[in-house]
């Protein structure tokens, strides 16, 4: 089992862990990654007993006010060349924009809620494009479903991802010239953020991988970005390489902040999913936007 297959299939034990999915439907999305019988029953087992001695709380749903406190700009559809053909994206310009951002999605795909993100960037004064990873099997509308597509994404090597990125950044700096350039995923996007400043790409001046986990033996040495690494306190299961990341960080000897909110879940700044936590979400965004910002008032 890969990296992300085996990261991805621990997400589906911890939904059937906090109650988000039944075991059926758990082993259902085990199934369509591909592990079945004995592997697929000995991960949920564990990951639930890991669950129960954590006395890990189980998160209500609900929306709170501060998700209708913005007016986030209009989306586009749009396509431009990648390595391997066409890809996919959602692009949201600002006004006047003071640089641009890269939106990496969760495992769920290019969904209304990371175009939504794109969107709200925008209106904070950073045009962003919203990648779809999943551009060359037709775009995440393409899959009937969720665990339909965190399937095609663990099929999909890494390699891969980074270089659609790349070709995204280079898209970005086509449509924000002279302006600095950033990049922020979720869950999913954000362990693919992490391989993206692995991967040698000098372009970013900033980054927010909000609870990604960091790639087994990640070098960030060709990366110049100042990096905002967001967590949530409860998320255990990624919190397990954030000293991975914060060696990285170091050896680099780029600029960085790790910021924990101790209240908070994995999935925490998603207002659709069943872990949304409003306070921490509204907190996380303000320290990204700052961070943002102060990376782009440096010369």
């Amino acid at each position: 089992m890969t990296e992300i297959q085996r990261y991805l299939a621990e997400e589906v034990a911890e939904d059937l862990a906090d109650g988000i999915i039944t075991r059926r439907e758990a082993m259902r999305r085990l199934g369509l990654l591909g592990v079945t019988g004995a592997a697929a029953t000995g991960l949920l087992a564990t990951l639930a007993t890991g669950e129960a001695a954590e006395g890990h709380p189980k998160t209500e749903g609900g929306r709170g006010p501060e998700e209708t406190s913005w007016a986030p700009v209009p989306r586009e559809s749009i396509t431009f060349a990648g390595p391997r053909g066409p890809l996919l994206a959602a692009w949201a310009p600002a006004v006047k924009p003071r640089g641009g951002v890269l939106v990496i999605h969760e495992n769920r795909g290019l969904t209304e809620h990371i175009r939504t993100v794109a969107g709200r960037l925008a209106a904070s004064g950073y045009s962003a494009l919203a990648l779809d990873l999943l551009s060359e099997e037709g775009g995440t509308g393409a899959f009937p479903g969720e665990a339909e597509v965190a399937a095609a994404l663990a099929q999909i090597p890494p390699e891969r991802f980074v270089a659609d990125m790349k070709a995204a950044v280079t898209e970005l700096q086509r449509r924000v010239r002279g302006r600095k350039l950033a990049a922020i995923g979720f869950c999913f996007g954000g362990a693919m953020v992490w391989r993206l400043l692995a991967a040698s790409e000098p372009r970013l001046a900033a980054a927010a991988p909000f609870y990604g986990p960091f790639p087994e033996g990640g070098d960030l040495s060709g990366s110049r970005a100042a990096v905002l690494g967001v967590f949530g306190g409860l998320d255990a299961r990624v919190n397990a390489t954030r000293p991975a990341a914060k060696a990285a960080l170091d050896a680099a000897r780029l600029r960085h902040e790790l910021l924990t909110f101790t209240e908070a879940d994995h999935a925490f700044f998603n207002d659709t999913g069943a872990r949304f936590n409003p306070h921490a979400a509204t907190e996380a965004w303000r320290r990204t936007l700052n961070w943002f910002d102060a990376v782009g008032h440096r010369h």
